[in-house]
C-alpha cells in the first residue's frame, strides 16, 4: 500500500457519524450534499467499516468518465491501487479483482448484475451518486435494489446521494429513511450573462464560443471549461479556435463520454499548461477538472428522448435547466474563486426549466421493461417504480417486445433473454442478433450504429422531387457510402439523399466495433458469411422493425398503408419507389399530428416471401358496398392487420351468419333506406303500440326502442344480401309477432288504425306516443255524434281536428259536446258565409251526418 498523502478535510466528513448510524439502523439513508462536499470520493472508504470483510461497497455513477475518475481519485487519496482495493466497471472497461472493496460502476452494469443475481450476493452497500440526474437506469436500479432489500436482502444497505433533488420523496420511497444534509465546499463564482441568445447550430455556435474564449482568456487566469451539447459541436469549436490557439499558447482538450481512457485521464490530471477544455455535460457533476477557474456555458445539452418516428431514443439538443446551469457554474469554484460566462441573456434565464425532466418520462421504456422481465418481474405494470411512467409509454414498450418476439403473452422468451444481454435497445439488439445469425454481423453492427446515433448525412435542401427510383433500401445506400468512406477516407461529395458529414461518420465506426464485440461476446460462433449480403441485411432489418411494414397503395406510388392502418408517404430523399412492401424505418409525423399521413424518411424493401408465415392469414372477408347497397365477399391475404391482396368471390363462400351480420351492421346505420323503416304501416303500428303501452301499462306491451334492432336485424337479414331484399321482408309481421294474442286484441280494439264516424267513413287516427291521438274529420261527418270518441278502454279522448269543407282545421277540441253547445254557432255563421251551398243545421246533434255533404239547391 502506498503512503497516504495528507488529506484536507471535506464538509461531508462532518456528517459521517450520522451516516454510520443511519446505515446501521435502519440501513438506508438519503444524503443531500452539494458539489464540492466530497461525497463521491471521501464517503465510500469511510463507510467500509460497516461491512464484513467479504462484502463489497458499490458506488453507482451516471457516467463512465465519473466512475473511472472517482476510482482513480480514491486510489490516490487512500494510497490504494486501481484494480485492487478500489476499482471501476463500465462498459468495455473493468478494472477490479476479488480483493476490490470499493467498486465504482455505471447503473447499467448494476442492472445486468441484478438480472443475473437478483440477491446481489457479496454486495453490502449500494451508493447511488448524483441521483438528481434521474437516468432511467438509475431509477430502475434503485427500485430493484429497494425491492430486493424489502423482500430478500434486509441486510443490504442503500445510500442515495444528490446535490439538487428534493430528498423527501426518496426518503418515503426507502421506507422513511433518514435525510442527512451536508454543506458544500466551493468558492465564490461571479456570473456574467451574454447580450443575446447563443446560436444553437453549426458554425454560428462554434464562432460564438471562440469569441467568448478569446475575450475571457485575457481577463482571467486558470483553465477554461466550455460546456457544449455534443461531440460535433466540440469539434466545430476546436476548428474555430485554431487560429487563436496558435497565438495564445493555450492547449485545447476534449472531454466527452466516447473519449479514450488515456485522453480522459489527461484532462482530469493537473497540468502545467493553461488549457481550454471543450466538454459535454459529462463534466457537469461527479468529476473535477483540475485548474478550472472559468466556465463558459452555451446552455445546451443533448439528452435522450423517445422518437416515435424512428422507434428509438434519439439525442435531442435542448436547453438545460436552471439546476444544470448552477451545477456547471459551480465547476469554476472548486479550487478558488472563479467566473462563469453564460451565453444567454439574464432575462432568458428565468425561462429555463427549474430541473431536468426525468428520463422515465421521456425515453423509450422497452429496454427497462426487458430488463425487468429478465430480472424475474412478472408484471412491469405493477412494479414499484420510484416514479411510475405513463401507462401509455409502458403499454407501448410491452407491445414492441411482443412484436420482437422477446415476450409471448407477457412472459420472456429465450430470444428475449438473449436480447436482454445487450446493453442497447431491443430493436438494435434484435438487428444485431439477426445480422449475426444471417452471416452479416459486421454490416449489421454498422447499420445499428447508424440507426442508434445522429445521422451522419446532412439532408439536401430545397429538393422538390424524389432523388431517384429503384433503390431497394435507403439504409443499404447509406451503408455503402459509409463503408466506402471508411476504406478510402474520401468525401463522396453530394449524394441524392444529402451530404456526408465526415466527423459524424468517423464517430460511427468505433460504435460499430463495440457492438460487434458484444455480438461476439454473447452469441455463438459466427456462421458462414451470407451468400447475398444485401438480402440478409434486408431480412435482419425486417426482424428489428416488424411493426413498421407498409404496403404501397399502387405500383409506383409514394404512398402506402402501414400496419395499424396509418397512411404514409415516402419523403423526397427516399429512393425506395418500386417494391410492393417496405419498412418505414424512420417516420416523421405529418402536419396534422399522429393521425395525419406520416412521412417516411428511411425505407427498406421487404420481400413478401420473407414475411413470417405464422403472422400471415388468408380468409374470406365481407364488405358492404354502399353504391350497390349489397354485401360483397373477398378472399384477402393479410400480414396481421395489413391487407396484402384480395379477389372477389361468390357470397356462397362466406359464412351465411357473417353475411347477415354484415348486412345488419349497415342496415342499422340507415334503417329507413335498408328496411323502409318509415313506411306508413310500420310507423303507424309502432305509434299505436307506444300509445297503448303508456295508456294501459297493465297490458305490458313491448317498447319498440333502439333495442328493437337487436332483435329484428338478426332475424330479417338471414338469407338476404342487399337492402332491396331487406325492404321486401315482412317487417310488420315481425312486429306483430312480438305481441301475444291478448295484446293484439287490445291493440285492435283500444288503439285501432281507424275510427268509424257517424257518416260511416273509417277515418285514420294519428298516434303520437304519449300525446292524445288525432282524429281529423269534416264537421258534417260528425253530425249526430254527441260526445268525443275515446280510446284505451275509454281512458283517452281523441283530439278532434274539425275540418271545414276545404279539409283545413276549423276547430280543435277534446270536448265535442261543448263544441256543439257553444262554439258551433259562431263556426256555423262563418262557414255558412264562406260555404253557403253546404248544409249547416241549427242543431247538429240531431242532424243526419253527411259523408259527402249535400249542397243546397
Amino acid at each position: 500500500m502506498l503512503p497516504v498523502p495528507p488529506l484536507p478535510p471535506l464538509p461531508v466528513e462532518a456528517e459521517l457519524p450520522a451516516l454510520l448510524q443511519a446505515l446501521s439502523n435502519p440501513g438506508a439513508a438519503v444524503l443531500s450534499a452539494p458539489t464540492g462536499s466530497g461525497k463521491t470520493t471521501r464517503l465510500p472508504p469511510a463507510l467500509l467499516p460497516l461491512l464484513p470483510a467479504d462484502e463489497q461497497l458499490v458506488v453507482l455513477e451516471p457516467r463512465r468518465v465519473a466512475a473511472r475518475a472517482a476510482a482513480a481519485r480514491v486510489a490516490y487519496e487512500q494510497g490504494w491501487t486501481v484494480g485492487r482495493e478500489v476499482g471501476h466497471h463500465v462498459r468495455f472497461d473493468r478494472r477490479a479483482s476479488a480483493a476490490t472493496r470499493v467498486l465504482y460502476a455505471t447503473e447499467g452494469i448494476l442492472l445486468r448484475r441484478l438480472v443475473e443475481d437478483p440477491l446481489l450476493e457479496g454486495i453490502g452497500l449500494l451508493i447511488f451518486d448524483e441521483f438528481h440526474e434521474r437516468n432511467l437506469d438509475a431509477d430502475l436500479a434503485l427500485a430493484l435494489a429497494a425491492q430486493a432489500r424489502r423482500e430478500v436482502r434486509p441486510d443490504l444497505r442503500l445510500l442515495v446521494m444528490s446535490a439538487t433533488l428534493d430528498p423527501q420523496p426518496l426518503s418515503l420511497f426507502l421506507g422513511g429513511a433518514p435525510v442527512i444534509t451536508a454543506q458544500g465546499r466551493s468558492h465564490a463564482v461571479t456570473v456574467q450573462y451574454g447580450a443575446e441568445n447563443v446560436p444553437r447550430e453549426g458554425r454560428e455556435l462554434a464562432a460564438a464560443v471562440a469569441r467568448a474564449v478569446a475575450r475571457i482568456w485575457g481577463e482571467t487566469t486558470g483553465d477554461v471549461l466550455v460546456f457544449l451539447p455534443g461531440l460535433g459541436e466540440i469539434r466545430a469549436a476546436a476548428e474555430a479556435l485554431d487560429s487563436w490557439q496558435a497565438t495564445s499558447g493555450a492547449r485545447v482538450l476534449f472531454l466527452h463520454g466516447e473519449l479514450p481512457a488515456g485522453e480522459q485521464d489527461a484532462v482530469l490530471t493537473v497540468s502545467r499548461e493553461r488549457r481550454v477544455v471543450l466538454a459535454t455535460n459529462v463534466a457537469e457533476s461527479s468529476v473535477t477538472v483540475p485548474g478550472v477557474t472559468t466556465v463558459i456555458d452555451t446552455g445546451l445539452a443533448r439528452r435522450p428522448r423517445f422518437d416515435a418516428g424512428s422507434g428509438l431514443d434519439r439525442l435531442e439538443r435542448v436547453r438545460i435547466s436552471r439546476a444544470s446551469a448552477d451545477q456547471r457554474g459551480g465547476r469554476a469554484g472548486r479550487e478558488r474563486p472563479g467566473h462563469c460566462l453564460r451565453l444567454w441573456p439574464q432575462i432568458e434565464h428565468a425561462t429555463l426549466p427549474a430541473a431536468d425532466t426525468p428520463e422515465v418520462a421521456r425515453v423509450d421504456l422497452a429496454p427497462a421493461v426487458l430488463q425487468l422481465l429478465a430480472a424475474g418481474e412478472s408484471d412491469p405494470r405493477r412494479f414499484p417504480w420510484f416514479e411510475p411512467p405513463a401507462a401509455e409509454s409502458l403499454e407501448r414498450a410491452l407491445a414492441l417486445l411482443e412484436r420482437l418476439e422477446a415476450t409471448r403473452q407477457g412472459r420472456l422468451t429465450t430470444h428475449g433473454r438473449l436480447l436482454a444481454r445487450f446493453p442497447v435497445g431491443p430493436r438494435i439488439a434484435a438487428l444485431l442478433v439477426a445480422g449475426h445469425r444471417r452471416g452479416v454481423a459486421a454490416p449489421a453492427a454498422l447499420l445499428a450504429a447508424l440507426l442508434g446515433d445522429r445521422p451522419p448525412f446532412r439532408r439536401p435542401e430545397g429538393r422538390d422531387g424524389p432523388p431517384g427510383h429503384g433503390s431497394r433500401s435507403d439504409l443499404l445506400d447509406r451503408l455503402d457510402v459509409l463503408e466506402r468512406f471508411e476504406r478510402t477516407g474520401r468525401d463522396p461529395g453530394p449524394l441524392p439523399f444529402g451530404r456526408l458529414v465526415p466527423g459524424a461518420a468517423r464517430a460511427l465506426f468505433p460504435v460499430r466495433d463495440r457492438l460487434l464485440a458484444l455480438v461476439r461476446e454473447h452469441l455463438e460462433r459466427a456462421p458462414a458469411p451470407a451468400a447475398d449480403r444485401d438480402e440478409a441485411l434486408l431480412a435482419a432489418l425486417a426482424e428489428a422493425y416488424p411493426d413498421r411494414l407498409v404496403r404501397r397503395r399502387e405500383p409506383g406510388s409514394r404512398r402506402g398503408v402501414m400496419l395499424g392502418g396509418r397512411g404514409v408517404v415516402l419523403a423526397p430523399e427516399s429512393g425506395v419507389t418500386e417494391s410492393e412492401l417496405f419498412l418505414a424505418v424512420e417516420l416523421e409525423a405529418g402536419p396534422g399530428g399522429e393521425r395525419a399521413e406520416a412521412r417516411v424518411r428511411l425505407a427498406s424493401e421487404v420481400a413478401r416471401e420473407g414475411l413470417p408465415p405464422e403472422r400471415l392469414r388468408e380468409a374470406v372477408e365481407l364488405t358492404f358496398d354502399p353504391a350497390a347497397e349489397r354485401v360483397r365477399a373477398f378472399r384477402r391475404r393479410r400480414y396481421e392487420d395489413l391487407q396484402l391482396d384480395e379477389r372477389e368471390v361468390p357470397l356462397s363462400e362466406a359464412n351465411p351468419e357473417a353475411v347477415a351480420a354484415c348486412l345488419g351492421a349497415s342496415a342499422r346505420l340507415a334503417p329507413e333506406r335498408a328496411l323502409g323503416w318509415l313506411r306508413p304501416e310500420l310507423v303507424s303500428f309502432r305509434a299505436r303500440v307506444e300509445f297503448l303501452r303508456q295508456a294501459r301499462p297493465e297490458l305490458a306491451l313491448p317498447s319498440f326502442d333502439e333495442s328493437l334492432m337487436d332483435e329484428l336485424l338478426p332475424v330479417v337479414t338471414i338469407g338476404r344480401k342487399s337492402f332491396t331484399e331487406l325492404a321486401a321482408a315482412p317487417l310488420l309481421d315481425f312486429l306483430r309477432a312480438r305481441l301475444d294474442p291478448r295484446q293484439l286484441s287490445a291493440l285492435d280494439v283500444e288503439a285501432p288504425e281507424r275510427w268509424q264516424v257517424p257518416s260511416g267513413s273509417w277515418i285514420p287516427i294519428e298516434y303520437r306516443g304519449a300525446e292524445p291521438p288525432i282524429l281529423a274529420v269534416r264537421i258534417q261527418e260528425l253530425f249526430g255524434l254527441a260526445d268525443t270518441p275515446r280510446l284505451a278502454g275509454g281512458r283517452v279522448p281523441v283530439l278532434l281536428h274539425l275540418l271545414a269543407p276545404n279539409h283545413r282545421p276549423q276547430q280543435v277540441t277534446r270536448d265535442l259536446a261543448s263544441f256543439w253547445a257553444t262554439t258551433y254557432r259562431e263556426v256555423r255563421k262563418e262557414l255558412l258565409g264562406r260555404y253557403p251551398k253546404h248544409s249547416w243545421p241549427l242543431d247538429p246533434a240531431q242532424a243526419a251526418p253527411e259523408r259527402r255533404p249535400r249542397r243546397k239547391t
